[in-house]
């Protein structure tokens, strides 16, 4: 199993503490470092920022969402960014969600399993170097009847194909991440509900598509604390639990909290809601069980942490990606180098 890090958004007055810990995390032998965006900060540029200023490690996108960007666009920046890292680029892609999409992008949050597979054809066959041309239900290119012909990429990447992800976590996303995509990216993954809850839906699409799960990487996103108090330590996450389960999407359309109670924490899942989204934040943490926080995260002792990386990989993860947690820098510093003591310890590296 190998191990990623999510630096997550930036612009939080972080920004130079993440390029640290990227920077350690390239000296200490990670795989991959992942930053997000949401309505910020962008990711392609902060990816293009660290991958400057490390050597080794992978840059990837987790994610860029679908509806801030044309496929094609996202053809042009994967392919600038996978020339510049000279192959060290990896595409993930999202949805968001329908607050984001189309507050802030202007672009309706329908048909998000359609849209998916069709951005996704795009950019492959832009990323090929053909002249583009396509047909769907969402994206005609060239548009009909006007002065537009099909152009083809002139950009060479490192990779014609390089490696891309979803963000999944309902079963049929998940069932189509399987079909269409090189890898999963995954959020609150409990080792022993990972098989019910993801895996046997991306094992269905790969089937579908005549694949095994050879080669697919499932990268999960997981919280890391080190210290005595697990139970402090889980507390420092309530907060973060308690804005997906309880305020991400709407009441109707929030896959966090679906995802919960596929867990088996249905009721958990509506108080969460119910007083998150009226406006008692602080109720919602606590409401949070321990026991869905404590699954969901690396917590404790290094060796509490390798007992955990060993349940991840039993249950078919192949790249853990960590988010050190930390009040200071030699606090994040500390829990990034105690996640590959505990990946040695756990007979994993």
């Amino acid at each position: 199993m190998r191990l990623g890090i999510n630096l997550g958004y930036w612009g939080a007055g972080m920004d130079a503490d993440n390029l640290a810990v990227a920077q350690e995390a390239d000296r200490l032998g990670y795989d991959v470092c992942w930053a997000a965006e949401a309505y910020g900060s962008d990711a392609p540029t902060v990816l293009s920022w660290v991958a400057a200023q490390t050597e080794r490690i992978d840059v990837g996108s987790a994610i860029m969402q679908i509806p801030a960007r044309q496929p094609a666009m996202t053809a042009m920046t994967a392919a600038t960014l996978d020339s510049l890292t000279k192959g060290r680029f990896r595409l993930g892609l999202g949805v968001s969600g329908p607050q984001v999409s189309e507050g802030w992008y202007g672009v309706k949050f329908d048909k998000p399993l359609a849209r998916t597979r069709e951005y996704v054809e795009i950019v492959r066959k832009a990323m090929t170097r053909e002249r583009l041309s396509y047909e769907g239900e969402h994206w005609t290119l060239p548009l009909p009847g006007g002065p537009g012909k099909p152009i083809k990429l002139t950009v060479h990447p490192e990779r014609e194909r390089i490696p891309l992800y979803i963000a999944a976590i309902g079963p049929k996303n998940l069932e189509q991440t399987g079909e269409i995509a090189d890898g999963a990216l995954l959020i609150f993954p409990a080792a022993e509900h990972l098989e019910a809850t993801a895996l046997t839906h991306i094992r269905a699409g790969r089937e579908k598509a005549g694949l095994t799960m050879d080669g697919f990487d499932v990268c999960p996103t997981v919280p890391l604390a080190v210290g005595d108090d697990v139970t402090a330590l889980a507390d420092m996450f309530r907060p973060y639990t308690a804005l997906y389960v309880g305020g991400m999407g709407s009441r109707k359309q929030n896959f966090y909290n679906q995802l919960a109670q596929r867990m088996g924490y249905e009721k958990e899942a509506a108080e969460i809601q119910d007083k998150y989204l009226a406006g008692d934040k602080a109720g919602a943490a606590a409401a949070v069980p321990h026991s869905l926080i404590d699954s969901t995260t690396l917590l404790g002792s290094v060796d509490r942490i390798a007992d955990g990386m060993r349940a991840y990989a039993e249950a078919g993860v192949t790249t853990l990606t960590l988010a050190p947690a930390g009040f200071t820098l030699d606090e994040r510093l500390t829990a990034l180098r105690a996640g590959t003591d505990a990946l040695e310890r756990a007979g994993l590296a």
